[in-house]
């Protein structure tokens, strides 16, 4: 695919082609390394809600979603009774499955009970890659993996501790999204800025 000539003349990936809210996802948030615990919980859980789904969608939803689950708070999700999960499924500004809503509910449990008793969310997903990004170096998106060995051992450490929707396509793109990979394309301008913080 050539490359797309967008209007301040920087090189990107492909695959937010022009849309400006897109591409503001893109360099902005995509694959900007993020530690803080409640926000992993929110991305995981919106991941899971993609899933069958473009990643689009899911970020035109997310303010729809930040507001019907309460900020994406654990300690309120885990209390939500089946009242506001037929509330959730009568809400037309997020995606009405109840299955991914319960998941979400069922993650939040897991993930107080990491954050009580274990290394703490953040600590246990970083903890893979002793802190540290690891940086990729794929010229075209062709080359990009939909899982890798990683994903598939974090994706069974979340499910053993109870998280619902984490399969190892899942939290690949979860990873990719916040950070744990940079996966940037090395012809965007946005993979040297990451791969070396002082340029960004």
């Amino acid at each position: 695919m050539p490359d797309l000539a967008h209007p301040d003349g920087r090189k990107r990936c492909p695959w937010p082609g022009l849309d400006p809210f897109y591409v503001s996802y893109h360099d902005d948030e995509w694959g900007v390394p993020d530690y803080g615990d409640r926000a992993l919980y929110e991305k995981l859980v919106l991941d899971g809600f993609q899933a069958g789904l473009s990643w689009i969608t899911i970020l035109r939803k997310r303010e729809n979603f930040r507001r019907a689950f309460d900020g994406f708070r654990p300690e309120i999700i885990a209390r939500y009774d089946k009242r506001k999960v037929a509330a959730l499924m009568a809400d037309e500004g997020i995606v009405r499955n109840r299955l991914k809503i319960e998941g979400a509910i069922l993650s939040a449990r897991a993930y107080l009970e990491l954050m009580e008793k274990g290394p703490g969310f953040s600590a246990l997903l970083w903890g893979f890659l002793d802190g540290k990004p690891k940086v990729n170096r794929f010229r075209r998106r062709s080359q990009v993996p939909a899982e890798t060995p990683l994903s598939k051992q974090i994706s069974k450490e979340l499910a053993a501790r109870g998280f619902k929707f984490c399969g190892p396509t899942i939290v690949y793109a979860f990873m990719q999204a916040v950070g744990m990979v940079n996966d940037h394309l090395v012809t965007c301008y946005r993979h040297g800025e990451l791969a070396d913080p002082k340029r960004g």
